[in-house]
């Protein structure tokens, strides 16, 4: 736990995550501060301002600094951003002054939110610090610049070369565990993430972390070793809660990393359903012969078990297990309104769940769980990422959609989704090309040649004119894929999906997963 020291007890202090004898402020003029953060404050976080703005400012500079050949010999520092180089001091200040100032803005401002909270709460922390294991966990020192791997020993460009498919990977992992200070551990995922070089999405909660972030293969597999040795998280993650991919830093367009009331938007707060009561962890192989046995069944459909995929439409579109029932839902919120529309359909069942790598089968266990109609909740171990790592040609058939610009994985040769516009074989996702329109599109490159590169006919017809008419908000209200579709359907006695053949469904585009 960070300490509760105050910035006006001293040049010592170490409040605010990291300690600056290393770092270089002489010219803290260039830091202009913002009234209007500081008009927000009180009287008492006000005097903070300055300290944690020196704070943001030369954490933001030392992730930009580069080793130098000569860096054992001597002080020489370099600084790279934004492509370019700097070799003094005053440079790099000036430039991050004048062209990152909404970074150093919100990172400020978590600092001081982190600050706030820390203080108000000094008294019951200092009265309970023997007893916590969390601060037990910590060391004495324990400034984020120390949990920050050493990367004076690699050529900087192996950690920035992780541009191409071959080059660079994708982590995606998650860990539940109650978390104290999300903030202080948001601040550092995104001065680790920058210090390696990645991009990609990091949610953080008091209930724990989930991410995803690519880069080269030396940068993922330090954030891997940072984060297996991290005292907080090396009891409860593995190396195997890691799932890889060909990728890179080029899969993300920038690096974003927040504090949430959940780690995955399910839309219920964690204190009334808990990850601490999921279901039945399957491993892979367990969950493999669960399915088999599921599909020998000569009438699913009068069977005790539901093969349910917990992830929305436009992801079981183009991937899924045999047999399963695939909701028709745009967003994972939308599923507890599901469960409880169809309740009955999960009454006296057995049900294995599974998803993308684990995540919304935690809570999405939980949640049916608690509604006690059930004969047994189980759920896919690393979800489909690591069953596919295992089974490649086993049961699931089709793409595994990611949200990122790859949009899809592919393990097998089954392709299970048709072009929306003539019904052929095809499960490549593109964007509708309306602008103001985010939803994904399934085009064959037939179609694609005559111009059906829109979502619906609204869109394409809206496409075809100037850019003169409506509002973005009257695109998307007019959108005639999202008019059209239920936002919480009610199944019907059938409802098993076969993926060795097309859906039949008219629908012409997906709605874009919402990257929050």
């Amino acid at each position: 736990m960070p300490s509760s020291t105050s910035p006006d007890q001293g040049d010592d202090v170490e409040t605010c995550i990291l300690r600056f004898s290393d770092l270089d402020l002489k010219y803290t003029s260039l830091i202009n501060p913002s009234s209007s953060l500081k008009a927000e404050l009180d009287g008492s976080t006000k005097k903070k301002y300055s300290f944690a703005k020196k704070k943001a400012f030369a954490l933001f500079v030392k992730t930009k600094e580069v080793p130098t050949k000569r860096s054992f010999e001597c002080k020489e520092k370099l600084w790279k951003c934004c492509q370019q180089l700097f070799t003094d001091q005053i440079s790099i200040h000036r430039h991050v002054a004048t062209q990152h100032a909404d970074e150093i803005y919100h990172q400020t401002a978590s600092i001081l939110k982190q600050l706030a909270v820390t203080l108000s709460s000094s008294k019951s922390l200092s009265s309970a610090d023997e007893k916590n294991p969390l601060k037990e966990c910590l060391p004495h020192s324990h400034e984020m610049s120390a949990w920050l791997p050493d990367i004076s020993c690699f050529n900087p460009d192996e950690l920035i070369s992780g541009q191409g498919n071959e080059e660079g990977e994708v982590l995606l992992y998650y860990c539940y565990r109650d978390l104290e200070d999300p903030q202080w551990i948001c601040a550092w995922q995104t001065a680790l993430c920058q210090h390696l070089r990645l991009t990609g999405k990091i949610r953080i909660a008091t209930e724990g972390i989930n991410g995803t972030v690519g880069g080269s293969r030396l940068a993922t597999r330090l954030y891997v070793e940072v984060m297996l040795s991290f005292p907080l998280f090396k009891d409860d993650l593995c190396k195997d809660d890691f799932k890889t991919s060909k990728g890179g830093a080029h899969c993300f367009p920038e690096l974003r990393v927040g504090v949430f009331e959940e780690i995955v938007p399910m839309g219920i707060s964690p204190k009334k359903i808990s990850y601490k009561k999921p279901g039945i962890h399957l491993s892979p192989s367990e969950f493999h012969k669960e399915v088999e046995k599921f599909l020998s069944q000569a009438n699913q459909e009068q069977s005790d078990t539901i093969l349910l995929d917990c992830r929305n439409f436009y992801e079981s579109k183009i991937g899924r297990f045999q047999g399963c029932l695939a909701p028709d839902i745009r967003k994972f919120s939308y599923f507890p309104s599901y469960i409880d529309k169809n309740l009955e359909l999960f009454r006296e069942k057995r049900v294995l769940m599974y998803c993308t790598g684990g995540i919304r089968c935690e809570r999405g266990s939980a949640y049916l769980k608690a509604k006690g109609v059930c004969k047994a909740v189980f759920q896919l171990k690393g979800g489909i990422h690591k069953y596919l790592e295992e089974f490649p040609d086993g049961f699931y058939k089709g793409k595994l959609f990611v949200f990122d610009e790859r949009y899809a994985l592919s393990y097998n040769s089954d392709v299970v989704s048709e072009c929306s516009y003539c019904g052929a074989q095809w499960d490549q996702y593109k964007l509708c090309s309306t602008l103001q329109c985010r939803q994904l599109v399934l085009t064959c490159p037939a179609c694609q040649g005559q111009g059906f590169t829109a979502c619906c006919v609204t869109c394409q017809d809206k496409g075809s004119r100037k850019a003169s008419g409506p509002t973005q908000d009257n695109f998307k209200e007019e959108c005639e894929c999202t008019a059209r579709r239920p936002r919480i359907p009610r199944e019907l006695s059938r409802h098993v999906q076969q993926p060795v053949s097309p859906e039949p469904g008219p629908d012409a585009a997906e709605d874009g997963p919402v990257l929050a």
